[in-house]
């Protein structure tokens, strides 16, 4: 069995079906539970979130009041540590993703009340939703919006080394954090979002080589687009041979199969793999020698032939063995029925003989078609072919 890795995608792809209504170049349905792994990973367990949200600078917070009537400031309040982020992903149809990022937010500082000064310690509860918009498509590129990104507090917790704290202090903390936070946290979302895009736009734009034949270039065709259900993406696919000249093919678009219980379907449109395959599969001439121990009918044909060759022709009698010499005519094509794959294949079939003083005999040419079973599986990330004879 020959297997031919395609190329590379970063999405796990969960069905492939040609059952369905066959799909443009590359498309893709996401569901929201892809989408949030994927957004997770990124956000949050590669540590961009903490990473911009550690370059937080809080302003001061100055309060009348305190323990014994006595002025309140806390300084150098700074983030510590980013606690227990969860993130979750709500699809917009028509509009696109909300995105919803909740954390405790670990933050430290001076405080001076009256004369006496030592450490506090706040954690507060934030919760911030923002929804994200994709706009602006150019040459594979979408530019990331976020609207109406909204901030809410909830539970602040308050310790400071003596554990002396009035009520007065906690109120101050509650509504200065409650006016400064909003206004420095979703400029940071919006700053990690669009990294975010960028990373994962570079995954959808990307040029694959195909051995030495040629290589295949695909990115985003048009802006990403939303239902309840799934975020789609229709991606255009380049052909290129070695030097730069394109195979063509139809990349019209045409409507998504369904998610089902998928992560994400992946679809490839038939001419799409035809121009694909026209570059993996190129089989340089195979030439075999026939003798009797290879090929039993041999011997038979042989004799047969040697009534046929001209009675002046001394050298194509006798032990001149028979050669096969099959070579690839013309473009590989694939064909997708219901559960089914098929890779046609022609070939040109050269019977001859190679006489003692050097030119040939050509005894029968014969063109056939073979038809090979394809079974499509996904392996370490590459889409595979593995075709063998029906």
């Amino acid at each position: 069995m020959t297997m031919l890795k395609l190329f590379g995608i970063i999405f796990f792809c969960g069905l492939f079906s040609p059952s369905q209504e066959v799909l443009s170049g590359l498309s893709c349905a996401v569901s929201p539970g892809a989408m949030q792994n994927v957004l997770s990973d990124a956000i949050l367990q590669n540590g961009l979130l903490q990473q911009h949200l550690q370059g937080l600078v809080l302003p001061n917070i100055m309060g009348e009041g305190g323990l014994l009537n006595s002025p309140t400031s806390i300084t150098g309040l700074h983030l510590v540590k980013v606690r227990l982020p969860r993130l979750s992903v709500v699809l917009l149809p028509g509009i696109g993703v909300q995105l919803t990022i909740a954390a405790k937010l670990e933050l430290s500082g001076n405080c001076l009340v009256g004369l006496l000064s030592e450490l506090i310690d706040i954690l507060v509860d934030v919760n911030i939703t923002a929804n994200i918009k994709c706009t602006n498509f150019e040459s594979g590129t979408v530019q990331v919006v976020i609207e109406d990104c909204l901030c809410i507090l909830g539970a602040i917790k308050i310790k400071l080394l003596s554990g002396l704290l009035s009520l007065s202090v906690n109120e101050i903390v509650l509504n200065q954090l409650t006016a400064t936070l909003p206004g420095l946290l979703c400029p940071v979302v919006d700053i990690v979002v669009n990294l975010v895009n960028i990373q994962l736009l570079g995954t959808l734009n990307a040029v694959i080589p195909v051995g030495t034949a040629g290589t295949i270039h695909y990115q985003l065709a048009s802006l990403p687009f939303t239902s309840g259900l799934f975020l789609g993406l229709d991606l255009d696919g380049a052909v290129k041979q070695v030097g730069g000249s394109i195979i063509p093919h139809d990349s019209s678009p045409s409507a998504l199969p369904p998610l089902l219980d998928k992560l994400l379907v992946l679809g490839l449109r038939q001419s799409f793999l035809n121009a694909v395959l026209s570059l993996l599969i190129q089989i340089p001439p195979q030439t075999f020698t026939c003798t009797p121990e290879v090929f039993s009918g041999a011997s038979r044909l042989q004799e047969a032939i040697t009534t046929l060759v001209p009675a002046g022709c001394p050298t194509c009698h006798g032990t001149s063995p028979l050669s096969i010499k099959l070579t690839l005519f013309g473009n590989p094509l694939i064909l997708l029925e219901e559960n089914k794959a098929t890779v046609e294949l022609s070939v040109m079939i050269q019977v001859f003989i190679k006489r003692l003083d050097g030119p040939i005999l050509n005894l029968l040419l014969l063109k056939a078609d073979l038809g090979l079973n394809a079974h499509v599986s996904i392996a370490g990330g590459r889409l595979v072919l593995g075709l063998s004879l029906g």
